[in-house]
Protein backbone atom coordinates (compact mmCIF):
# COMPACT_ATOMS: atom_id res chain seq x y z
CA UNK A 1 0.00 0.00 0.00
CA UNK A 2 1.46 3.08 -0.77
CA UNK A 3 0.36 6.62 0.45
CA UNK A 4 -2.10 6.71 -2.85
CA UNK A 5 -4.05 4.01 -0.86
CA UNK A 6 -3.96 6.05 1.98
CA UNK A 7 -5.60 8.89 0.55
CA UNK A 8 -9.31 8.16 1.61
CA UNK A 9 -7.82 8.60 5.38
CA UNK A 10 -7.36 12.41 4.54
CA UNK A 11 -9.86 14.49 6.44
CA UNK A 12 -9.00 17.88 4.99
CA UNK A 13 -6.43 19.90 5.46
CA UNK A 14 -3.52 20.44 7.13
CA UNK A 15 -2.31 23.06 9.54
CA UNK A 16 1.37 23.77 10.72
CA UNK A 17 0.97 22.40 13.62
CA UNK A 18 0.31 19.30 11.66
CA UNK A 19 -2.74 18.81 13.17
CA UNK A 20 -5.43 16.70 10.85
CA UNK A 21 -2.10 14.40 10.45
CA UNK A 22 -3.53 11.58 12.19
CA UNK A 23 -6.19 9.00 11.96
CA UNK A 24 -7.58 6.90 14.59
CA UNK A 25 -7.48 3.40 15.58
CA UNK A 26 -10.88 2.44 13.73
CA UNK A 27 -10.00 4.68 10.82
CA UNK A 28 -6.54 2.55 10.43
CA UNK A 29 -8.47 -0.37 10.47
CA UNK A 30 -11.05 -0.03 8.40
CA UNK A 31 -8.67 1.56 5.76
CA UNK A 32 -6.74 -1.75 5.47
CA UNK A 33 -9.98 -3.85 5.85
CA UNK A 34 -8.58 -5.97 8.80
CA UNK A 35 -9.50 -5.93 12.66
CA UNK A 36 -8.49 -3.16 15.32
CA UNK A 37 -7.61 -6.10 17.37
CA UNK A 38 -5.35 -6.95 14.13
CA UNK A 39 -3.74 -3.90 14.68
CA UNK A 40 -3.37 -4.27 18.73
CA UNK A 41 -1.94 -7.90 17.60
CA UNK A 42 0.61 -6.49 15.28
CA UNK A 43 1.83 -3.27 17.85
CA UNK A 44 2.16 -5.83 20.94
CA UNK A 45 4.30 -8.10 18.61
CA UNK A 46 6.55 -4.64 17.69
CA UNK A 47 4.91 -5.03 14.43
CA UNK A 48 2.66 -2.58 14.15
CA UNK A 49 2.56 1.51 13.62
CA UNK A 50 3.85 3.72 15.81
CA UNK A 51 1.11 5.11 17.82
CA UNK A 52 0.06 7.88 20.55
CA UNK A 53 -2.74 8.24 23.35
CA UNK A 54 -4.82 11.03 23.49
CA UNK A 55 -6.95 10.67 26.70
CA UNK A 56 -7.57 6.51 26.42
CA UNK A 57 -8.14 6.95 22.16
CA UNK A 58 -5.11 5.76 19.95
CA UNK A 59 -3.93 8.14 17.19
CA UNK A 60 -1.44 7.17 13.97
CA UNK A 61 0.36 10.12 12.35
CA UNK A 62 -0.05 9.54 8.66
CA UNK A 63 3.18 10.02 8.01
CA UNK A 64 4.52 6.98 10.33
CA UNK A 65 1.64 5.01 9.14
CA UNK A 66 3.34 5.66 5.35
CA UNK A 67 6.62 4.68 6.88
CA UNK A 68 5.13 1.17 8.37
CA UNK A 69 3.81 -0.07 5.20
CA UNK A 70 6.82 0.64 3.80
CA UNK A 71 8.64 -1.29 6.01
CA UNK A 72 6.19 -4.41 5.91
CA UNK A 73 6.41 -4.02 1.59
CA UNK A 74 10.26 -4.32 2.19
CA UNK A 75 10.26 -6.98 5.21
CA UNK A 76 7.71 -8.73 2.10
CA UNK A 77 10.33 -8.08 -0.50
CA UNK A 78 13.31 -9.90 1.22
CA UNK A 79 11.34 -12.79 2.53
CA UNK A 80 9.98 -13.51 -1.48
CA UNK A 81 13.31 -13.04 -2.94
CA UNK A 82 14.73 -14.98 -0.21
CA UNK A 83 13.01 -18.25 -1.84
CA UNK A 84 13.64 -16.72 -5.82
CA UNK A 85 15.83 -18.99 -7.81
Amino acid sequence: MTPAHLRCMESGGTSESGLGNYVSLAELAAELKVSVQTIYDLRSKGRGPHGFRVGTQLRFRKAEIDAWVQRMELADERRHAGGAS
